[in-house]
């Protein structure tokens, strides 16, 4: 027989609650601690941390430091910037969350006039690249932070972590969560980079005969590309111009915003006490105007 365990009154009492954001479910605080603890012969240098977060349509990046005030954002970068270098469609695959990694690196690394001494592996193969030291001034270090995802192999926020490691980011990682990596063998084949670096899934369905075996399939899949008018024999030179556009020009970009539609009202606009004082001397005005009116027209009929 099952009997519940009672209480006492003094366990409620000293119960002490979760952080919020532990009952929310939204951080891990084990991880935290070890992501933000900086050493005390350090003094008050920032421990700086590579956040990738991801939503059902963007890609968040952004390099963080903690303070005693809370989280510091060094720079930022999204997927919805994208579309400014030349990528309109597919924002949040894995090639996607490649280049917003290559994106927040070039920016970071040019905000703190070092992106010329590190210019990271120009030459995106997919094969794994750890920046060295230069001569002058060290490589900007960060540490990756993902969250609450599972970081299961492929997964795409290791996308993010090698486009920043591409782009000239120190990073301290291991290759065997990036894509295509074999347990067994303990390495990665030669193809596997390349196919998720620089094919979407329109180039791996292809190979599966998607197009001629089912059409209406790939016609609903790849709407966007096919309005687009991209073939999958094109993506590869599109994601080539779009790392070095990024390269280019990693600056944000404001974008253009429509000015605000007016708005009917339908109640009362609420007056101040002036408007309301000038409203009613007005309102007398014409009582009294209309009012002159009448004794003239009497007047005049007598």
């Amino acid at each position: 027989v099952y009997v519940k365990a009672q209480k006492s009154k003094a366990y409620f009492k000293r119960f002490q609650v979760k952080f919020k954001r532990r009952r929310d479910g939204k951080t891990d605080y084990r991880a935290r601690i070890r992501l933000i603890n900086q050493d005390k012969n350090k003094y008050n240098t920032p421990k700086y941390r590579l956040v990738a977060r991801f939503t059902n349509k963007d890609i968040v990046a952004q390099i963080i430091h903690a303070s005693i005030s809370g989280d510091m954002v060094l720079a930022a970068a999204y997927s919805h910037e994208l579309p400014h270098y030349g990528l309109e469609v597919g924002l949040t695959n894995y090639a996607a969350a490649y280049c917003v990694g290559l994106l927040l690196a070039r920016r970071v690394l040019k905000q703190l006039e070092v992106d010329t001494e590190y210019e990271g592996n120009v030459e995106a193969t997919g094969d794994d690249f750890t920046v060295e030291p230069a001569e002058s001034r060290r490589p900007f270090r960060a540490l990756l932070d993902v969250g609450l995802v599972r970081t299961t192999t492929g997964n795409c926020v290791f996308g993010v972590l090698k486009g920043a490691l591409d782009g000239g980011v120190d990073i301290p990682h291991s290759e065997k969560r990036f894509a295509g990596f074999n347990k067994d063998s303990k390495q990665r084949p030669r193809s596997s980079p390349e196919i998720h670096l620089w094919w979407s899934c329109c180039r791996i369905h292809e190979g599966t005969n998607l197009m001629e075996d089912e059409p209406e399939k790939y016609q609903s899949h790849f709407s966007e590309y096919i309005k687009r008018g991209i073939e999958p024999d094109s993506i590869e030179g599109m994601y080539k111009k779009v790392h070095a556009a990024i390269r280019a020009d990693p600056k944000a970009k404001k974008s253009k915003k429509e000015p605000p539609k007016e708005h009917k009202r339908y109640n009362l606009k609420k007056l101040s006490y002036e408007e309301r004082k000038a409203k009613l001397i007005d309102r007398l005005k014409a009582l009294n105007s209309a009012a002159g009116v009448d004794n003239d027209s009497d007047k005049g009929d007598d």
